[in-house]
């Protein structure tokens, strides 16, 4: 009797094999199906209000004078492109300067009361700047940079009570 291996007729011995290519293939699967899984979860719950993103604290402005972050509502706007089917849909952050005479104790009040009028205001103006522009005008290499002037003036002519340090496009997308 000998001590070799059973072998079928004329091939190589028996032996239980796993393919590399098809476990590789598995595991590679299981990462991107388990990154999608978290990753769709993580955007239904951030854009479902479900998650809140932490807001930024008052930043110092150079001149020690502290600031406010107002975020606005995505607003969706048609352009005055000749074939009027151009629109924007743009998220707007705008970082305020406090008034100077506030205090801590008078800045911790709620604001949603005094900030829903201002809040409107501030709205109007941006919705008639941004009806104002076209496709163009918008998607040009200093298109952007342009409008950030241009909110930033008009809300300072029709708003004064509103000191805009600076102004962030969260979203903006142009549809032609």
């Amino acid at each position: 009797m000998s001590n070799t291996p059973a072998v079928a007729s004329n091939d190589l011995p028996i032996q239980a094999k796993v393919p590399v290519v098809s476990l590789g293939m598995a595991i590679v699967l299981g990462v991107v199906v388990s990154v999608s899984a978290v990753g769709g979860a993580g955007y239904y719950l951030i854009h479902s209000g479900k998650l809140r993103l932490q807001t930024m604290p008052p930043a110092v402005v150079s001149s020690g004078q502290k600031t406010r972050s107002i975020q606005m509502e995505p607003m969706v706007v048609n352009l005055a492109d000749s074939t009027g089917e151009a629109y924007l849909r743009a998220s707007i952050e705008l970082r305020v300067a406090d008034a100077v005479g506030e205090t801590d104790k008078e800045s911790k009040k709620p604001e949603e009361a005094k900030d829903k009028g201002a809040d409107a205001a501030v709205r109007d103006t941006v919705l008639a700047v941004l009806s104002g522009e076209t496709s163009q005008a918008l998607l040009t290499p200093d298109g952007k940079e342009t409008l950030k002037k241009s909110l930033k003036d008009a809300l300072a002519e029709r708003n004064p009570e509103l000191k805009v340090v600076d102004l962030y496009f969260t979203e903006f997308l142009v549809q032609r």
